[in-house]
């Protein structure tokens, strides 16, 4: 910008020095012409205007080269003053951008990261003793029942080893003729072995799936276990549902159960283990099993319901009571928790 008014200025400047240098000549040339002053007077006087309009030409431009420069040097600074507050600006942003970055770091590592470090431990700590108490009852399953040496699986959708061994220890207390499971797998092999030890007894595992119920009689029978187990197919037909409270709110149960087809020949049921249909089939979808098997049951028949930790079967069970008050309760240390129901003292 002052560059540009510079040549503006000068070049009207140059222009009147131009021309007044030409008249000056062309009168002095004019004097000496008429002999009123001599040629070399006369060019002398010449060349000391010329040179007098170039002094002053210097000396004007001299003059706006320094108005120029000062307005440069105004520009510059205030350019620089203009960088220098948008510099502070983004330094002072930057720094309350890392305060509060700094400050969630420092809330994390003070606060979030060690109750996150604790509830991982503690996590760790609960699921490595849940392992270890489920090493120690499958071993003493194994031990006790004097089972084959390779047996299926527990745990995961199968019944715990911890809930057997409350099986267990029912089957060699009472003895029954019959056992009835809900369901079929794993559990009717150790199940099977049970009976055996126990001297006499029969399983009667209900199955809702035809396939599930072909692989559990293969697994039952690789076992040698065909003559006290029977894997029966009963698959799941319409019931009339109920209707319940569930937080405040009336919800139909599951309108599904085992065919009762399958119950017909049943007698002297000692045991019952509630563990189908799956949750998935509906509403405390386990209900069902004390009401439409109790017909079928012994005085001193328990019934034992797995998944006890969740609020569905915990809700079955307090129906079961309400429906039969002369039941009792008692809750076993389970994985899943298991919680027993019998007449007399369990």
């Amino acid at each position: 910008m002052p560059v540009r008014s510079l040549r503006r200025l000068s070049r009207p400047l140059l222009a009147v020095a131009a021309v007044g240098g030409l008249l000056a000549t062309a009168a002095l040339v004019t004097l000496a012409a008429l002999g009123l002053v001599g040629w070399v007077e006369a060019g002398t006087l010449v060349a000391l205007a010329l040179l007098g309009a170039l002094i002053c030409g210097l000396g004007l431009g001299l003059v706006l080269v320094r108005r120029s420069v000062r307005a440069l040097e105004e520009s510059v600074r205030e350019h620089a003053r203009t960088v220098s507050q948008a510099l502070g600006e983004d330094r002072l942003e930057t720094r309350r951008s890392l305060k509060d970055l700094r400050e969630r770091v420092t809330r994390v590592t003070d606060h979030a990261l060690p109750k996150a470090s604790r509830e991982l431990r503690r996590a760790v700590e609960l699921q490595g003793r849940a392992d270890y108490e489920q090493q120690v009852a499958w071993t003493e399953l194994r031990d006790h029942l004097d089972t084959a040496p390779f047996m299926p699986p527990l745990r995961g959708w199968a019944a715990s080893p911890d809930v057997l061994r409350v099986l267990v220890r029912h089957i060699e207390r009472l003895c029954p003729a019959t056992v009835v499971e809900c369901g079929s797998g794993a559990s009717s092999v150790w199940l099977g072995y049970a009976l055996r030890r126990a001297g006499g007894g029969r399983l009667v595992a209900l199955e809702h799936d035809a396939r599930y119920a072909e692989l559990s009689r293969a697994l039952v029978a690789s076992h040698g276990l065909d003559d006290i187990v029977e894997v029966r197919h009963a698959p799941l037909t319409p019931i009339e549902p109920d209707t319940v409270t569930v937080d405040g709110e009336e919800r139909t149960t599951a309108d599904l159960w085992y065919d009762t087809a399958a119950l017909a020949d049943l007698a002297g049921v000692g045991l019952v283990f509630v563990d189908g249909p799956p949750q998935a089939t509906g509403l405390q979808v386990r209900f069902p099993a004390l009401p439409r098997l109790l017909a079928h049951c012994t005085e001193d028949v328990v019934f034992v319901l797995d998944d006890a930790d969740r609020e569905e079967e915990r809700a079955v069970g307090d129906r079961w009571l309400a429906a039969h008050p002369e039941f009792q309760r008692t809750e076993e240390q389970a994985e899943k928790g298991a919680h027993v129901f019998g007449r007399k003292g369990i």
